[in-house]
């Protein structure tokens, strides 16, 4: 099955895309689902899921979460209660990760070599404890990004997850993850991506 794990709607604020709009998009080029990760807050895509049950799309839920050093999706976590920090922006990374694994999630870097000034963590990426997963495959990224995220990931033999980073209707899609065993809900998908039961790709039925 293929799920777009990256997603965003305008409940990340920095788009207009319709929850519906992306839903229905995603179901008629053949995803299984989606998950959507806006930005800075897990309680912020509820109203998304709710919209997912109504069409009969596999909606799940994580968080996108922007650090020091680049961005992570963060997927298990089931409030907020993940943020101590007070802010939105320049958390601290390792202090994230810790954060997110303590309470029973995952996290997974999300398109490590897109540059984006000084909190870009590129090869640092190398270096990284705690993480489950890398996204090797961002539609928002051009190709070479991609290329060296999955260069990466396979030197330090994690699984990898593709996700379109949409923020409009015509993105959603582009990159997506192919699951091997089926994925119903948050505990099987991260079952999956710990089973490295899961590959990151340009998904075909993208248009």
């Amino acid at each position: 099955m293929w799920i777009d794990c990256h997603c965003h709607t305008k409940h990340s604020y920095d788009n207009w895309l319709e929850p519906l709009d992306l839903i229905r998009r995603a179901r008629d080029i053949g995803l299984d689902g989606v998950v959507i990760t806006e930005h800075h807050s897990y309680e912020a895509s509820a109203p998304v899921e709710a919209v997912g049950r109504e069409e009969g799309l596999l909606v799940l839920r994580g968080v996108e979460i922007a650090t020091d050093r680049g961005h992570l999706l963060a997927y298990g976590v089931e409030d907020d209660a993940w943020n101590v920090w007070g802010r939105d922006t320049w958390l601290p990374l390792e202090g994230v990760i810790e954060r997110v694994n303590a309470l029973g999630g995952i996290c997974v870097p999300a398109h490590p070599y897109r540059e984006f000034g000084v909190c870009s963590l590129l090869d640092g990426l190398l270096e990284l404890q705690g993480i489950v997963a890398v996204e090797t495959h961002n539609g928002g990224n051009i190709d070479s990004d991609n290329a060296l995220a999955v260069t990466a990931t396979r030197h330090l033999a994690l699984p990898a997850l593709g996700g379109s980073d949409c923020h409009k209707v015509a993105a959603v899609g582009r990159c997506a993850t192919e699951f091997l065993q089926p994925v119903t809900d948050m505990a099987s998908f991260i079952a999956a991506v710990r089973a490295g039961a899961c590959r990151a790709d340009y998904f075909s039925g993208w248009r």
